[in-house]
């Protein structure tokens, strides 16, 4: 059966998200991508630690469309390896639910 997934991801900037969210959501691979506050991040890269400015984005998907997700993402996203994590919620409100699902469903051909 399909179920909610959240993924994490940041970009370097405000367009770049928005961009990505944008096209996750037309794609249908996201039901809707939420778009934080800035942030510090702090990291190990490459043997050094580096600091970069940061967008959060929150993407609502489903266990179905998350390998196609992924992909777009790779391919969207300015990182060479970019981050995205994917958490299964322990309860989510049934109809939430259900619009996530019927959002990200793949139009039939």
């Amino acid at each position: 059966p399909d179920g909610v997934l959240l993924a994490i991801s940041n970009a370097p900037d405000a367009a770049t998200a928005e961009a990505i969210a944008r096209a996750l959501v037309a794609e249908r691979l996201a039901a809707c991508v939420n778009l934080m506050s800035p942030c510090t991040s702090i990291y190990r890269w490459q043997g050094e630690v580096e600091q970069a400015s940061e967008v959060p984005m929150l993407i609502k998907t489903t266990r179905r469309r998350w390998a196609a997700l992924e992909a777009r993402l790779r391919e969207l996203h300015p990182y060479q390896v970019p981050e995205l994590i994917a958490l299964h919620p322990a309860a989510v409100l049934a109809e939430y639910a259900h619009w996530v699902i019927a959002e990200t469903r793949q139009p039939r051909r």
